[in-house]
């Protein structure tokens, strides 16, 4: 079978890998920054008055935002933004947060 469009063949494979590495990106960034406090699996520390974030009402910009820009009526490391953090790193890592079930 001869293809007449394999560029688009490699674009679908390039996007299907990043969707792979954001939700990957994702996991590993909830490890590093957020398991700490909020547990390994999203069941939060209630000794530390670290919330849960399994199975949160926040819809992903609200977390995106809370990552990013932080509150200042939040304890730290939410009172700002997390550092180190980049927009499409906040993004995976809220895709990964509302997939904890």
């Amino acid at each position: 079978m001869k293809l007449k469009h394999p560029t688009i063949l490699i674009a679908i494979a390039l996007l299907a890998s990043h969707t792979c590495w954001a939700s990957d990106d994702g996991a590993a960034l909830y490890k590093k920054k957020c398991a700490g406090c909020h547990g390994s699996n999203g069941e939060g520390k209630p000794a530390m008055k670290a919330p849960a974030l399994k199975g949160t009402a926040l819809q992903a910009s609200q977390i995106v935002d809370h990552v990013t820009k932080g509150e200042a009526a939040s304890k730290p490391p939410h009172n700002k933004g997390i550092t180190g953090v980049t927009e499409e790193q906040a993004k995976a890592l809220a895709d990964y947060v509302k997939s904890l079930k």
